[in-house]
Parts: C-alpha cells; structure tokens; sequence
C-alpha cells in the first residue's frame, strides 16, 4: 500500500513538471490494463482508448508549447492550478487502481504536484539566469525526465480494478 502512496506522490511531481504528461501517461497504461467499454467509475473515463489519445495530443501539445519564448511561468496562479488539480486528480486514480485510498492518494500526489512545479521552476530559472544555460536545453532535459520518470512510474502500476 504504501508503494501506491509513493507512486501517487511521483505521478504528482510529473504533474508538476508538466501538467498534461501525467495524466497522458496514466490513461496510457489504464487503457492497456483496465480497458472498459461502459464506464462504471470516474477512474475508467481515465482508461478508455480515446481518452489516453486525447491527452496524448494534448500533453504533446504541452511539450511544444514549453519551448515557446515568453510564455507564462509554471508558478503563475492559473498553471499552478492546473498542475495541482492535473495532479491530484491522477493521484486519486492511480490509487483507486491499486485499491488504495483516493483522497490520500491525491493528497499526497498534491504534496508533489507543488514540490515539483517549485523544484523544476528554480532549478530551469538557476540553469537559465545564473548558468547561462539556453532555456530550450533544460526545456528539453526537463522532458526527458518527465517522460523517462513518469513512464518509469506507470508502468509499476499494479491495477486491483478488473475491466468492466
């Protein structure tokens, strides 16, 4: 159980790095795992196919949309939110999945959601103003890891929900 709290609170930094890559990565692997034709829990629209390719586009979207100049901080109050409720609401899944308790799963992702998107914000701000490091190189070092990390998270994803 607590591995589930820990994976939730790993989905939640991912949110944080960026907010579409986290649940684009958990609808991935719950519409592989859980596939379901009549949704029967909030956590099964997460599973079905067209979902997972939606929010495929969209965290893609999210990547190109990053390296765009002047585009708004991580930490302004609208993509704060966003990454916070991206986060939250992929740690409830991800712990309702593994018959884990929901409210603290996407309490304790909620704890990395903000832990993350603090963390990547000064680290991309230190390696771009104090570093002299190109913002599109830690743009891109902040993907790798986002994808790497957060596919690494996913799939150790051991589902106790059986496909309706």
């Amino acid at each position: 159980m607590i591995q589930t709290y820990f994976r939730a609170f790993g989905i939640g930094v991912i949110a944080g790095m960026r907010a579409l890559s986290a649940p684009a990565l958990l609808s991935h692997k719950l519409a592989r795992t859980i596939p379901t034709k009549q949704p029967t829990k909030a956590v099964h629209y997460m599973a079905q196919p067209t979902t997972s390719i939606a929010l495929k586009v969209l965290a893609g979207g999210e990547l190109i949309g990053d390296k765009i100049p002047h585009g708004p901080d991580r930490i302004s109050p609208p993509q704060f939110s966003a990454r916070l409720v991206s986060g939250t609401t992929c740690g409830a899944a991800l712990a309702e999945v593994e018959g884990a308790s929901a409210p603290i799963g996407a309490a304790v992702a909620g704890i990395g959601t903000v832990l993350g998107t603090l963390l990547f914000y000064n680290l991309r701000t230190w390696l771009d103003h104090d570093q002299g490091l190109p913002d599109a190189v830690g743009a891109l070092a902040e993907d790798a890891l986002t994808i790497g990390i957060g596919w690494a998270i996913v799939n150790d994803i051991q589902p106790a929900l059986q496909p309706a």
